[in-house]
C-alpha cells in the first residue's frame, strides 16, 4: 500500500490523571516514552494515542459541544483516515518522530467524562495507539505520514482484535499472564507455564498481551497485578504460581490484596475438578478477584496443572468478561 498522509490538527496534554487534556502548540516527544509533560506518557504500548478530527466533526454535526482533545487523545489529525492504519504500521510526524502502531481501540474502565455527556465515546473503537520510536519536536501543522512498508503484527505488541478478519473490535478479549516464580525470575530456571497457558489461550482467540515474570514476594506480586489491570486495561489475568502451601507461597494473598471483589466460585471449581484425579487438589489456595474491570484468576505453577485447572474455566471466562463490561446475567 502506498504512504498516506495528512496534519496535526491539535496537540493535546494533561499533567495530571483524571483532568481533561488542554491544547498545546508544539510538543516533544521521547523514545519508548511519549510526549513530555502528558501524564498519561511512560513505558508500555501505548505512549501516544491518536483520533482523526472526522470522527470529531461527525458527532459535532449531531450537535455534540466538542474539541480536539476532549477525547483524550495526545494527537488529533485531519485528512488522515485512521481506519486504514493497522498494528506495525510507521507514522512520521513532522521533521523527525516516529511512532509505531501497537494497539487499535481500547476498552474503557468505566463512563468517561464523555460518555456521561454524550451517551457514547469513539475513542475505544477509532483511537489508535502507539510506541515512539524515533524523538523529536511537533507543533500543529506538521504533517503526519503513514509507512505501511513495515512489519505488521509484531507478537510483541498488543493487538486489536482477535477476531480474524477484523481490523479494530472493542469487544475483543485481552488476556495477560504473570508467572510467579523465584527460580524463573532469577533466570535458574525456564518459565514453561506462562507459555504453555498463551498456546491454549491464544488457540481460543484470546489476544495475549504482556507476560510478565516476578518472584515470590507480595508486594512484587500486587505491583504486576495493578500494573496490568489499571494501567494495561487487560480483560483477564492470569497468575501461575505461588498457590501452595509453601512459605513464599504467597500469590492468593497479593491477588486479593489488589482486589475489589472476589470471585470464590473460580477457585472452588477448579479445586473440585482436580480433587476428581487427585486429594492434594484441596492443598491449592488459588482464588480470583476483580480489579476495576479486570479479572484475576490464580492458577497451579506447573505445566500440566495450570493446563488442566485453565480448561475447566474456559467455557465461562466470556461470560465473566460480558458481565464485567456491564452486559447481562443470562442463565
Amino acid at each position: 500500500m502506498a504512504t498516506i498522509s495528512g496534519r496535526i490538527r491539535a496537540i493535546s496534554v494533561s499533567t495530571e490523571k483524571g483532568v481533561p487534556k488542554h491544547n498545546v502548540p508544539e510538543a516533544e516527544l521521547q523514545v519508548d516514552f511519549g510526549i513530555v509533560g502528558d501524564a498519561h506518557a511512560g513505558g508500555g504500548p501505548r505512549q501516544a494515542s491518536l483520533l482523526d478530527m472526522e470522527s470529531i466533526d461527525a458527532l459535532r454535526a449531531q450537535g455534540a459541544d466538542i474539541a480536539p482533545g476532549d477525547f483524550a487523545e495526545n494527537l488529533t489529525v485531519e485528512g488522515l483516515d485512521l481506519s486504514a492504519v493497522s498494528v506495525g504500521h510507521r507514522l512520521r510526524l513532522g521533521p523527525a518522530v516516529e511512532l509505531e502502531v501497537t494497539q487499535l481501540g481500547k476498552r474503557c474502565h468505566g463512563r468517561c467524562r464523555i460518555f456521561e455527556k454524550l451517551g457514547d465515546c469513539i475513542m475505544p473503537r477509532q483511537g489508535v495507539f502507539a510506541r515512539v520510536r524515533a524523538a523529536g519536536r511537533i507543533k500543529v501543522g506538521d504533517a503526519v505520514v503513514v509507512d505501511s512498508s513495515g512489519p505488521h503484527h509484531p507478537p510483541s505488541e498488543i493487538r486489536n482484535p482477535v477476531t480474524p478478519g477484523s481490523d479494530r473490535g472493542p469487544e475483543s478479549v485481552r488476556a495477560g499472564i504473570l508467572t510467579v516464580s523465584d527460580r524463573c525470575s532469577q533466570g535458574r530456571r525456564a518459565d514453561a507455564s506462562g507459555p504453555a497457558l498463551r498456546e491454549i489461550l491464544a488457540a481460543r482467540g484470546y489476544e495475549i498481551g504482556r507476560m510478565g515474570i516476578v518472584p515470590d514476594d507480595r508486594d512484587a506480586i500486587a505491583r504486576e497485578l495493578t500494573r496490568f489491570a489499571d494501567q494495561e486495561g487487560y480483560d483477564l489475568v492470569f497468575t501461575t504460581g505461588g498457590t501452595g502451601l509453601g512459605p513464599r507461597d504467597v500469590t492468593p494473598e497479593a491477588t486479593l490484596s489488589v482486589c475489589d471483589r472476589v470471585v470464590p466460585g473460580l477457585g472452588e471449581l477448579i479445586r473440585a475438578e482436580g480433587l476428581k484425579k487427585t486429594r492434594n487438589a484441596v492443598l491449592s489456595r488459588g482464588t480470583a478477584g476483580i480489579r476495576g474491570q479486570t479479572l484475576i484468576v490464580n492458577l497451579p505453577g506447573s505445566p500440566k496443572a495450570v493446563c488442566e485447572s485453565l480448561g475447566v474455566i474456559l467455557d465461562i471466562l466470556p461470560h465473566a468478561v460480558e458481565m464485567l463490561r456491564g452486559g447481562g446475567h443470562g442463565d
